[in-house]
């Protein structure tokens, strides 16, 4: 088969503030447990899926140069630059039209850069599944077997209780719910999480992409057109800054869902997006007197005394001490320091709002 792996490497990992910064994004990060950064960590288990000169990075012009630093095997041919973010509909639009001027009909399989899986034999398995479907010309996607009611993820609805490994119809991708609500999906068992893994024939997916958004189709087109000629940067600065942002869930997968063109394989090998410092430190932390640590390159020392169920990132270098406090996130970094609630961990983004909108984009 004739695969094909994308990596979506955007966003600026709002909810890890102020350890994920715009200029050094999550992906970059080594929240893997060793010394390799999320990124290459995505890279390392899917070179076994797909040699080097099929692996395809799509990242902004800010993170390209650290891309190609981190990953010095992947041709540079197979980093493809935007120069402003337009959302992961383009994104992976993008990698599609690319890959189908270079090898029309290739099944392109697409995982995020800043997601971490413990089981890469288990999740092999569920990819090859997955592309099977898309040989045959279905939208595939993997979705993951819920292990908890999470409201941070959306959810896929499936035509019968999802199986692992055995292939499923998606009848519809939903929302972040509510607590009541995703207590009844997981109960139902036929919901899974949506991680945005999708697995597809480029020509299929280009085709769906054309008929639902030709906005953002015929741009990508041209762009992928002159991609591999002396014309590139002139037609992406001509077109790029105009495609809409859309993501691709909304773009093409939900109504080819309602049109019984989307089909999941669930899956369950470890996987987590680390979208905040409360599942870092389920994760990773190592336990310091009532405090959980997340080590970090060139981090700190931690001392903690009278501490319970407090998540500490001592990435600043410096003595982090807690004395007689529970339940609290602390991070401290060279240029900034967040205290907040454990229970808050999924607002943090609001205060990376309230520094853009008050002009300190620098700390951002």
């Amino acid at each position: 088969m004739d695969l094909h792996v994308v990596v979506p490497a955007g966003g600026s990992g709002t909810r890890l503030w102020p350890l994920s910064r715009a200029t050094n994004p999550k992906f970059l990060h080594p929240l893997t447990g060793t010394e390799r950064s999320l990124l290459q960590a995505t890279y390392d288990r899917l070179v076994p899926l797909a040699s080097p000169d099929r692996v395809h990075v799509v990242t902004g012009t800010a993170h390209s140069a650290a891309v190609a630093r981190q990953l010095p095997d992947l041709p540079g041919r197979n980093i493809l630059v935007e120069p402003l973010a337009r959302d992961s509909c383009a994104a992976i639009a993008l990698a599609a039209a690319v890959i189908q001027q270079r090898s029309p009909g290739a099944v392109m399989a697409s995982f995020a850069a800043d997601h971490l899986i413990k089981d890469t034999d288990a999740f092999a398995r569920t990819v090859a599944e997955a592309a099977a479907g898309a040989q045959r010309g279905e939208l595939m996607t993997i979705g993951i077997t819920p292990t908890r009611p999470e409201t941070g993820y959306g959810y896929l609805r499936c035509s019968e209780t999802a199986e692992l490994g055995v292939r499923q119809q998606v009848l519809e991708l939903k929302e972040k719910p509510t607590l009541p609500v995703a207590q009844e999906y997981v109960g139902s068992g036929r919901y899974l999480w949506n991680a945005s893994m999708f697995v597809w024939r480029t020509d299929v997916f280009l085709r769906e992409l054309e008929k639902r958004r030709p906005d953002v189709f015929e741009p990508v087109t041209k762009i992928a057109e002159a991609w591999d000629t002396e014309d590139r940067d002139d037609v992406v600065g001509t077109l790029w800054a105009g495609i809409p942002k859309v993501a691709v869930e909304y773009a093409v997968m939900e109504p080819a869902a309602a049109e019984g063109l989307v089909a999941t394989v669930p899956g369950d090998f470890g996987w987590s997006d680390i979208g905040d410092f409360e599942t870092l430190g389920e994760l990773l932390a190592t336990e310091v007197d009532g405090a959980r640590v997340v080590d970090t390159p060139g981090g700190g020392v931690v001392v903690s005394v009278d501490t319970q169920d407090v998540v500490v990132v001592p990435a600043g270098g410096r003595l982090v001490a807690t004395l007689g406090v529970r339940d609290l996130i602390v991070v401290d970094t060279p240029d900034a320091v967040l205290v907040c609630q454990r229970e808050r961990a999924q607002d943090i983004k609001r205060l990376t709002e309230i520094l853009r909108d008050s002009g300190r984009t620098g700390y951002v």
